[in-house]
């Protein structure tokens, strides 16, 4: 039984899997929003709230705290100076997830996930 265990495997390996949602995490940042799987998603998601979370805090430690996911200064200071204000007065529920159809080559459900305005 997986009890306290969230999350999906995604068939990788843990360090694949934390390189890959720290990339997509950035391209988030960077694009406003991404068109992936729908699990990738779901889980990004996740991971993209913490994030803003960290921004929304401001502080020393929460920057340093998030660079350890975002390791691209450029998207670092984005998300603490345009993308986490913004959101100040909201308690949660900064992204959004759309169902897209399904992929062409192999018919994996793809969905967009955007960061909400």
């Amino acid at each position: 039984m997986r009890h306290l265990n969230k999350g999906r495997k995604l068939n990788r390996t843990s360090s694949h899997r934390k390189a890959m949602f720290s990339n997509l995490a950035v391209s988030l940042f960077k694009h406003g929003q991404i068109e992936t799987t729908t699990a990738k998603a779901k889980d990004l998601r996740c991971i993209a709230e913490n994030l803003i979370q960290l921004g929304k805090r401001g502080d020393l430690h929460a920057r340093r705290q998030a660079y350890r996911i975002i390791r691209e200064r450029d998207v670092l200071s984005k998300l603490f100076n345009e993308i986490a204000p913004n959101y100040l007065s909201r308690n949660g529920g900064y992204t959004r997830i759309f169902k897209n159809g399904y992929r062409k080559g192999d018919a994996a459900p793809l969905s967009i996930i955007e960061l909400v305005a």
